[in-house]
């Protein structure tokens, strides 16, 4: 078996066996079209597949939606009544506050006099004393 590799055209033809392989592997690996180039097009692919689902549920939500205001009353009398804050003849209004109990009111003196000029006040001049 030794000296099948003896003569100059096998050890060629060896050589030249071992030079394809390396750049089949190396265009397998970085080529274009390669291992990596896929591999990253597979995450897109990905990511556009999870993006797409999204969207399609977000359509299927607003199809569901405007179904409701054509057909139905009620879906029309709730968007009037939370976007538009629309209220049927002798009812009452009440909006709750959604500010926290830690709130502190900013104090404003009502007898500081403000320049208006300079958005700066001045404060209120006191009477002398006697």
């Amino acid at each position: 078996m030794l000296n099948v590799f003896d003569s100059k055209a096998s050890k060629a033809l060896l050589g030249l066996a071992i030079f394809l392989i390396a750049g089949f592997q190396y265009l397998y690996w970085f080529g274009e079209g390669g291992y990596h180039e896929h591999q990253q097009l597979s995450q897109k692919v990905q990511q556009q597949v999870e993006l797409n689902d999204e969207l399609k549920e977000r359509n299927r939500v607003l199809a569901a939606e405007v179904y409701d205001l054509k057909n139905g009353v009620e879906a029309i009398e709730e968007h009037a009544r939370l976007d538009l804050g629309l209220i049927k003849p002798h009812e009452t209004f009440v909006q709750m506050s959604t500010i926290s109990t830690q709130y502190k009111p900013i104090y404003i003196d009502p007898n500081a006099q403000v320049d208006l000029r300079t958005n700066e006040s001045e404060p209120a001049e006191l009477p002398p004393e006697p």
